[in-house]
């Protein structure tokens, strides 16, 4: 869900595909679900959405940040999320997600540049999202993966954690921040009250 700042830091290209969780990601979402909230990836992509990020490298240098505007359609079956990056050096990039919900906690996904398909699982307020992704850096392409926490807070906002691994190796990694805006038919109604005196 994330794009990642070195070039088109995303999904992967390569043989394998995506994995479950393992027994580490197991603890980590079990230990930082303190807000217990069950988070609903439909939910809370459906609308509009603002993203601000950092890609830093192995050794926590920050090498590039990011924002992205959103916008998700829910229609009962797949998620639809439409995500438009600009990075500080004034690259853009688009991509669109399309995700269905498989099971109660589990979800499969698929965007142009991702090879095969990305899966998710909900640990009570954490969705972990992992993916291969086909990384490009100075005209050469890199096979990689992404693997995502997201952890829903008290006040909505959603944090993120994505590693950014090739061959087993941590590379880098790319923290991000998702805030939900108004829906523009509410901040109509609320502007017509206001009007109004109501």
């Amino acid at each position: 869900m994330l794009r990642e700042p070195i070039t088109v830091l995303q999904p992967l290209h390569g043989a394998q595909s995506a994995r479950p969780l393992g027994g580490n990601e197991r603890t980590m979402s079990q230990g930082m679900s303190s807000y217990q909230e069950m988070f609903q990836l439909e939910r809370f992509f459906a609308g509009r959405l603002k993203v601000w990020g950092v890609f830093q490298d192995r050794f926590g240098s920050v090498r590039r940040k990011f924002e992205a505007d959103a916008q998700g359609i829910w229609d009962g079956a797949t998620l639809t999320l439409l995500e438009n990056f600009t990075y500080e050096d004034g690259q853009t990039e688009q991509r669109t997600w399309r995700i269905d919900k498989v099971g109660d906690t589990r979800y499969r996904g698929r965007a142009d540049d991702v090879v095969g398909l990305a899966e998710g699982e909900v640990r009570d307020n954490a969705l972990n999202w992992s993916y291969l992704f086909t990384l490009v850096v100075g005209g050469r392409s890199y096979t990689v993966r992404f693997n995502e926490w997201l952890f829903l807070q008290s006040d909505g906002i959603l944090l993120n954690r994505t590693e950014v691994t090739k061959f087993g190796l941590r590379i880098g990694q790319v923290v991000s921040v998702f805030s939900r805006l108004p829906d523009m038919r509410d901040l109509g109604e609320l502007e017509h009250r206001a009007a109004i005196g109501s």
